[in-house]
């Protein structure tokens, strides 16, 4: 592969030019991730070290916190650095690394959600059969699909991106490497590549999109047979899963389900799949659930009573 390329590292041109814009992304983006790692580690110390670790929503839920942290450190650290340093190159080997975690974290976290709205759609419309259906090892089965649909989906993305030749222009109008602004600089016909590309990755989440909403469909109809008590527990656990998947996906549908062309407006967009998203997940899932706050605040009112126990 050697001789198809002539560039040993990109640039990334990263999200604007101005100093200003870039301290104050540096701040936000700072202060974003951090705040993605306390709240999702939070979130698995809490479920793992409680009953709910027992039960299929939150099982997922603690994967999900787990991708989230994988998918966006696999992107935002190099962000964050490079906002600081002014140091906006990458090697063709990480560049090469961060399409295949990109692209693998991303779809095991959507298969992840669907595994989740799969586990509502059971617990409301079949609330009789749940503990039958949703016994540990088809959840089991349903997180190992997520993971190995990941790898399905990202090793031809990584291939796909190894087989393009770069002749010389460098620099990429993006602050992470991903496959349409790989297909701008590659010097040769990447229409059927971007073609496959839209293939693989816009007509898979628009499908699952689909899919998600139509079960959420079936959920919130199936909602007006229930007591007014039962609507009020559901729609509180749908509205949040709801709008992590529309924050997650409305973007994800904009910039892959199109020609393979980059705009602008790309880098943007790409922001709240990659980092606004993933940030505001532990805020959605423990804001809007009251029985997560209630074992939260008893996991960690032990672990401060325990430490101050062993302080006297």
């Amino acid at each position: 592969m050697e001789s198809q390329r002539n560039v040993s590292e990109f640039i990334l041109l990263g999200l604007s030019y101005d100093k200003n814009i870039q301290l104050f992304c540096f701040v936000l983006f700072l202060f974003g991730y951090n705040s993605l790692l306390v709240g999702n580690v939070l979130i698995l110390v809490s479920i793992l070290s409680s009953t709910l670790f027992h039960q299929p929503m939150y099982y997922f839920l603690s994967h999900l916190a787990s991708l989230d942290i994988y998918y966006t450190s696999s992107i935002t650290p190099k962000l964050i650095g490079d906002l600081l340093l002014g140091t906006k190159s990458i090697s063709y080997g990480n560049c090469m690394l961060q399409v295949f975690t990109m692209h693998f974290f991303g779809s095991a976290e959507i298969f992840i959600l669907t595994a989740m709205a799969f586990d509502r759609y059971v617990a409301i419309c079949k609330p009789l059969h749940y503990m039958i259906i949703m016994n540990r090892t088809r959840c089991n089965l349903l997180v190992l699909a997520a993971w190995v649909g990941g790898a399905v989906h990202s090793f031809p993305q990584l291939f796909m991106a190894i087989q393009l030749p770069f002749c010389g222009p460098n620099e990429i109008d993006h602050y992470f490497c991903d496959i349409f602004p790989l297909l701008k600089v590659a010097c040769t016909d990447t229409h059927i590549t971007g073609v496959l590309v839209l293939v693989s990755s816009g007509v898979v989440v628009l499908a699952t999109f689909v899919l998600l909403f139509g079960s959420y469909v079936i959920i919130l109809l199936t909602l007006r047979n229930h007591s007014a008590e039962g609507r009020r527990k559901a729609l509180s656990t749908c509205g949040s899963h709801i709008t992590v998947v529309v924050l997650f996906f409305a973007p994800a549908i904009f910039v892959y389900l199109r020609p393979p062309k980059t705009f602008p407006e790309d880098k943007v967009f790409a922001l709240f799949y990659t980092i606004i998203a993933p940030m505001f997940n532990p805020l959605i899932y423990t804001l809007r659930n009251t029985e997560m706050k209630n074992i939260m605040r008893k996991v960690w009112c032990q672990v401060y009573f325990q430490k101050k126990l062993t302080i006297n």
